[in-house]
């Protein structure tokens, strides 16, 4: 058999696959549990399973029901499409959103009620990147769907709740696809450099140059397998002459060949290694120091590296208390919407939400005082000098609390001047304590100033 020689499907309407199809079809998975990742839609008796796989003997077969696949790029909607019609020999019939209209959706509608009315097979719609399709154009997919005249599969890399039609999202099955994680797709690559519709064992791939590619790919399977190809090809290429023999070891896909493949040099950061803290403590320090390009540039060394937006978002947060704090209180603000932001979007597009976080927060004016002043009163604490709470400040809710003397004497700051009561708050030990010290910066300067004067009332 042909090294890449590949089962054609017999299912009506669907592509063939040959031997010049790019890898990431050639690879494309037959059944469910080929399909990597997506263990929440892959359950027994999920939906989509429920869908997808034949019905038992003397079982009734779920009855087709349209379907709106949400993911990011390479996460197998397509796969899913295709799994769809295959499973049931339904006719596959597919459009895109980007290039197909109104004219092309009811010309293959009457063409599947024909074959119905006549005792033909059910057809699969799918339609990629159907967000593309304007309200008018999903309309006029509402009575094919209604009627069951065809089973839809819509495929889309927005948010439905934006990009789809509410009647059409209410007629459908919504199945969110989740982004493939590191060994989802690794496990895809090395299937297909040992799987017959690959590379047969021919090949192998340099531990380095696996994990280039990984990074790379980010969590999109075909990125991932289109990129194998090139650097397989290279390699091949390499050693064309040499191949065939029985004897010979599987060729090594090494990092250069990675590297010339794609024309992107693999980025010297080990996440687990030196490098990964060197980076990340430069990164930190240059937010300190207030050098927003080299903040900007160790961000990018990160990103492109694959790092965790989550790691890098956190480094934010922190640096956004400890090293600016009151001078700009806004910049704590900044980087936990962006956290939250990262956590919500993903990348690629996380890395726009990071850069504005770091930019606000090497540009801000800095001051550490909050970050000493808990560190002092930590360090109080952990002395010993720890108090008893001063009577007039102890809870009163409880029965025999006024008995014990509790709250007397409180004086309550809202009916004070300036909403400031001059009353002792601290016990006894550190009525004199000094922890937080404001900065001459940014808004602290204007902190220090109320700060003095709620310290003269406070303690006369």
């Amino acid at each position: 058999m042909d090294l890449f020689d590949a089962a054609t499907s017999t299912a009506e309407g669907l592509p063939g696959v040959g031997a010049t199809a790019p890898l990431a079809v050639r690879m494309r998975p037959r059944t469910l549990d080929e399909v990597a990742g997506q263990g929440h839609l892959l359950g027994p008796g999920s939906p989509l399973r429920r869908l997808v796989e034949p019905a038992e003997e003397g079982a009734r077969r779920a009855a087709p029901s349209s379907v709106v696949l949400w993911g990011p790029p390479g996460t197998g909607k397509t796969t899913l499409a295709y799994l769809i019609a295959t499973s049931s020999g339904r006719r596959f019939v597919e459009l895109s959103g980007v290039t197909s209209g109104v004219k092309d959706v009811r010309a293959v509608v009457d063409d599947a009620r024909r074959r119905l009315a006549t005792g033909g097979a059910e057809t699969v719609l799918f339609i990629d990147e159907v967000h593309r399709f304007s309200t008018t154009q999903q309309d006029a997919l509402l009575p094919s769907v209604e009627n069951r005249w065809v089973t839809l599969v819509a495929a889309t890399t927005e948010n439905p709740s934006f990009s789809v039609t509410a009647p059409l999202l209410s007629r459908s099955l919504l199945l969110t696809l989740r982004p493939l994680g590191t060994e989802d797709v690794r496990a895809l690559v090395h299937r297909a450099l040992a799987d017959d519709r690959g590379f047969g064992g021919v090949l192998t791939l340099a531990e380095d140059a696996e994990d280039h590619l990984l990074r790379l790919a980010g969590g999109d399977a075909r990125r991932a397998l289109t990129i194998l190809e090139a650097a397989c090809a290279v390699t091949l290429e390499a050693a064309e002459g040499t191949t065939g023999a029985p004897d010979l070891p599987p060729l090594v896909v090494d990092l250069a060949a990675v590297e010339r493949a794609i024309d992107v040099a693999a980025v010297r950061y080990d996440r687990a290694g030196d490098q990964h803290y060197d980076v990340a403590s430069a990164f930190i320090k240059s937010m300190r120091g207030s050098d927003v390009d080299a903040a900007l540039h160790y961000l990018a060394r990160m990103v492109v590296a694959g790092e965790d937006p989550r790691f890098i978002a956190r480094r934010v947060v922190i640096a956004a208390a400890e090293e600016v704090g009151m001078a700009d209180p806004t910049a704590l603000a900044t980087a936990v919407a962006a956290a939250q932001a990262v956590a919500l979007i993903g990348m690629p597009e996380a890395r726009i939400i990071l850069a504005q976080a770091v930019i606000h927060v090497a540009t801000a004016p800095k001051s550490n005082a909050s970050y000493r002043a808990i560190d002092a009163a930590i360090a109080d604490v952990r002395a010993g000098k720890a108090g008893a709470v001063p009577a007039h400040l102890r809870d009163t809710h409880y029965s025999g609390a006024e008995r014990l003397g509790h709250g007397q004497g409180y004086r309550y700051a809202h009916d004070e001047p300036h909403a400031v009561a001059s009353q002792q708050y601290a016990p006894d030990e550190l009525v004199d304590a000094r922890y937080y010290d404001p900065s001459d910066r940014g808004n602290e300067r204007e902190v220090a100033a109320r700060l003095d004067r709620i310290r003269q009332i406070l303690h006369g």
